[in-house]
């Protein structure tokens, strides 16, 4: 897809990788991009930057997905993209006590967002884009959702679960003609990494938001089902599913090596 002439939505579109895509999209030539998060503040910024509409959205709701998806569509007509990109960070612990300790209250919201989010604005488009003759879905994921976080079974889980949803949805609507990609990069310089523990994450190198969202455009153009900004992540994608016994004995290593170095 080449995203000129598109109608374009972005949910936490008014910080990171969210906000990098905007104005990615926009430099690209969208036709109307429509900036959600649930900080209104900031989409309305990063909406007055790319000539775009701002719109106050709390993923976690679905009846605020569907009014977002509603109100895009009768404004400015039919979605042709939409990035469900919102997510969260939780459940991080380097000490490692017990993977499952973290409250349900954590495994929860991090479902919500992470998992649910995209579950619901599939819900509201993909009948739509079935019925004018497709569409296409951006979901982002993480490295975690191919591989594993060390410190997270919270991000590792939703993460694993989100990449299993756009999976599905890939297989039952391709021939609905309605793309789906997801979005997998490792360390990223945004807010949410920023307020992570030192791992892996940032082993193979930070990029931009921007470095990001110029390899999300590249990727959309192709209509790659994996976007992956840090080549590693193929290599050990690769690895992992060539020898999983072997990869895990790595993670072990590496998880050892943390926690030495905290």
């Amino acid at each position: 897809m080449n995203v000129a002439g598109k109608i374009v939505v972005v949910t936490g579109g008014g910080s990171g990788i969210g906000k990098a895509m905007c104005h990615a999209f926009h430099r690209a030539g969208a036709a109307k991009l429509v900036v959600a998060d649930i900080d209104s503040a900031a989409a309305g910024k990063v909406a007055k930057a790319t000539n775009g509409r701002a719109f106050s959205c709390d993923v976690t709701q679905e009846a605020q997905i569907t009014a977002l998806v509603e109100t895009t569509e009768s404004a400015h007509g039919p979605i042709d993209l939409f990035c469900s990109n919102a997510g969260i960070a939780s459940g991080f612990d380097q000490r490692t006590e017990n993977a499952a300790a973290a409250p349900d209250e954590i495994w929860n919201r991090a479902w919500s967002l992470n998992v649910m989010a995209h579950v619901y604005a599939a819900r509201a488009l993909i009948p739509l884009m079935k019925a004018r003759g497709g569409g296409y879905l951006l979901n982002t994921v993480s490295a975690a959702g191919l591989l594993s976080q060390i410190g997270s079974a919270v991000y590792t889980t939703t993460k694993h679960a989100a990449l299993g949803f756009a999976e599905n949805v890939a297989i039952m609507h391709r021939d609905d003609n309605i793309k789906v990609s997801v979005l997998c990069p490792q360390g990223v310089d945004t807010p949410l990494l920023r307020n992570l523990p030192a791992g892996p994450q940032s082993l193979d190198g930070v990029l931009s938001a921007d470095e990001v969202a110029q390899v999300v455009l590249q990727g959309l153009d192709s209509e790659a089902f994996l976007i992956l900004p840090h080549a590693a992540v193929r290599r050990y994608f690769l690895k992992k599913a060539e020898d999983e016994e072997r990869w895990l004995d790595g993670m072990v290593r590496l998880k050892r090596k943390i926690q030495e170095s905290a």
